[in-house]
C-alpha cells in the first residue's frame, strides 16, 4: 500500500518543485491532478506527463494514479483519449473521473439515473481496457440540494456491479463514508475486487445554525470522526496494495500553513499503516 498525496493543492509548482517537496516531507508519491493551470494539464498532457512520471520515478516517487477534471464524466470528451494514451505511455494505470451530480428541486427516478449512468460507465470500462487503465469512481458525499450517485459503497455498486474489474473500480474515501454513515469495512466487503484506490481524509459533522441542518467540515487526521485504527486494520487484512491518497483538505490559511500541517498528515497515515501491520504480523 503506497501512501501518496493527491496533489490538489499544489496547483502552482513546478514538477521539479514537487520532487523537492515530497523529499522535504518524506512522501512516497503523488495522486497527481491533471487539470487546468498545473503543472501537467489537459493541454500538455500528450507529450508532458510520461516526462513527469520519468522525472518521478527516477526520484523513487510513485505516480499510481491520475485525478483528472471534477467534470470530466463522458468518454467522448477531446481531453480522454490523449489523456488515456498519455497514461499508458507513462505506465499510469488508475484514472479518476470527475462526479455524477443531481439536483434535489424535488423528486426524482433514482433507477432511471442509475441505468444512465450505468451506461456511461460501460463505455468508460470498455475504453479505459483499450489503453490498458483501469477508470475510477470515487465516493463523494451529497451536500445541499446536490446529490451524488455512488455516495458510498452500497451506491456505487448500483453503477458498477458486473463491470469488469479490469476496465472499471471502486475508489473508496474513508472521509466521505463516514459522512454517509457507512462503516468502512462494510463498504470494503460490499465493493470487494472492485477496490483500486483509496482516499484518506478526516471529517467532523458539526451543526449549521443559519440553515439550521448539519453540515461537515474537514479537519486535520486523527481531529475527526474517522476510525482510522479501524480504516487501516481492514485494508492490511484483506490485503489491499493499492495507492492510498492522502487528500490534506483541512482548513488552513494559506501555501505556508498548508506544508506546516502536510508532514504531519503523511507521519500520520504512515503510522496507522504501521500499527496495522505489525498487528497482522
Amino acid at each position: 500500500m503506497k501512501l501518496v498525496v493527491f496533489s490538489k493543492e499544489l496547483k502552482d509548482l513546478s514538477i521539479t518543485q514537487m520532487i523537492a517537496k515530497a523529499h522535504k516531507f518524506g512522501l512516497e508519491g503523488y495522486d497527481l491532478a491533471v487539470r487546468p493551470g498545473y503543472a501537467v494539464n489537459p493541454d500538455n498532457a500528450g507529450t508532458e506527463l510520461s516526462k513527469a512520471v520519468a522525472e518521478f520515478k527516477k526520484e523513487s516517487l510513485a505516480i499510481p494514479m491520475i485525478t483528472a477534471r471534477g467534470d470530466l464524466l463522458n468518454t467522448d470528451d477531446p481531453d480522454v483519449r490523449p489523456l488515456l494514451s498519455a497514461m499508458d505511455k507513462g505506465d499510469v494505470r488508475l484514472l479518476k473521473l470527475g462526479y455524477y451530480t443531481i439536483k434535489m428541486n424535488g423528486r426524482f427516478n433514482y433507477w432511471q439515473e442509475v441505468d444512465k449512468l450505468r451506461k456511461i460507465f460501460e463505455k468508460w470500462a470498455k475504453l479505459g481496457k483499450e489503453y490498458g487503465v483501469r477508470i475510477l469512481y470515487h465516493t463523494h458525499s451529497s451536500a445541499g440540494d446536490n446529490e451524488y450517485l455512488g455516495s458510498n459503497a452500497s451506491n456505487l455498486m448500483h453503477l458498477i456491479k458486473s463491470l469488469d474489474p479490469a476496465g472499471f473500480g471502486a475508489y473508496l474515501d474513508a472521509g466521505h463514508l463516514s459522512v454517509e454513515g457507512e462503516r468502512f469495512s462494510y463498504a470494503v466487503a460490499i465493493v470487494g475486487e472492485y477496490l483500486k484506490a483509496v482516499a484518506l481524509k478526516d471529517v467532523l459533522k458539526e451543526w449549521d445554525n443559519a440553515n439550521d441542518c448539519p453540515k461537515k467540515r474537514w479537519v486535520k487526521a486523527g481531529e475527526g470522526r474517522v476510525d482510522w485504527n479501524a480504516v487501516f486494520t481492514t485494508l492490511v487484512k484483506t490485503g489491499y496494495n493499492g495507492p492510498a491518497s492522502i487528500h490534506c483538505e483541512y482548513e488552513h490559511k494559506g501555501v505556508d500553513e498548508y506544508f506546516t500541517q502536510l508532514p504531519n498528515e503523511v507521519a500520520f497515515f504512515r503510522r496507522k499503516r504501521e500499527m496495522a501491520e505489525s498487528a497482522k504480523s
